[in-house]
């Protein structure tokens, strides 16, 4: 398999480079933006390590022409705020992983992000009445269709996958959000009430001094009003 390193820093590019061929990956290394666009659109990459500081463009107008193109791209940035990683997911990332970083988990990530995708069939997650679309990105409820954000799905995706398993922020945090760490905000707290409000109150409980945990035994029915077309801003935990 072939990836696109997009780093405009040589000595890191060569230590992506030899690290990679080492693990037995073909790569190619675009030194600025309009050259990772240009070369991602060929059919031979697999994947994109995107650095955002790039010389020539913003690295998060080069991640939505790379996502428009239909590359899959694990982002590899310094820019590691809570701001820039949500906007980064939000913006189409694959994965989004900060340096500094392990080279072991980059390799991971990859190896996670060049597997086969889900067929039709197999991309359809269930959890009581509620029924998670992950290609089209699209939940119903009992049958109809509940309109969520993409931050939303994200995290009500990370319950799905393990109903009745009480979750711990940090988990939610890393399975929704892609942060290895608590970024001091009520961010979990406020989208699982969003979640509440479209799906009912007593799909998600709070396992107190634990975290939430999804309850599949058939949730009661939900709205299905049109969400806001973006997620709001969670204000600062206390």
């Amino acid at each position: 398999m072939k990836l696109l390193v997009v780093e405009d820093e040589a000595r890191v590019a060569s230590f992506l480079d030899k690290g990679l061929r080492v693990a037995g990956y073909d790569v190619e290394w675009a030194r600025n933006g309009h050259e990772a666009l240009r070369r991602a659109a060929q059919p031979d990459i697999s994947l994109v390590i995107l650095d955002l500081g790039l010389p020539d463009l913003d690295g998060l107008d080069v991640l939505e022409g790379l996502r428009a193109g239909g590359s899959p791209v694990l982002v590899l940035s310094a820019r590691g705020s809570m701001h820039d990683r949500v906007r980064g997911l939000d913006l189409g990332a694959d994965d989004y992983l900060g340096k500094p970083f392990a080279f072991q988990e980059l390799l991971a990530r990859v190896r996670a992000n060049l597997r086969p995708r889900a067929d039709a069939a197999s991309s359809l997650l269930r959890a009581g009445g509620i029924c998670l679309d992950l290609l089209r990105r699209e939940v119903t409820l009992s049958g109809r269709t509940v309109y969520l954000s993409d931050r939303e799905f994200f995290l009500l995706k990370a319950f799905a996958r393990h109903p009745r398993r009480t979750l711990t922020r940090q988990e939610l945090l890393a399975m929704a959000w892609g942060m290895t760490f608590d970024p001091g905000t009520n961010l979990v707290d406020v989208y699982v009430g969003y979640l509440r409000r479209k799906l009912g109150e007593t799909v998600i409980e709070t396992v107190r001094g634990a975290g939430y945990r999804l309850r599949a035994d058939g949730p009661p029915a939900a709205r299905t009003e049109p969400g806001p077309d973006r997620d709001p801003v969670p204000a600062s935990r206390p």
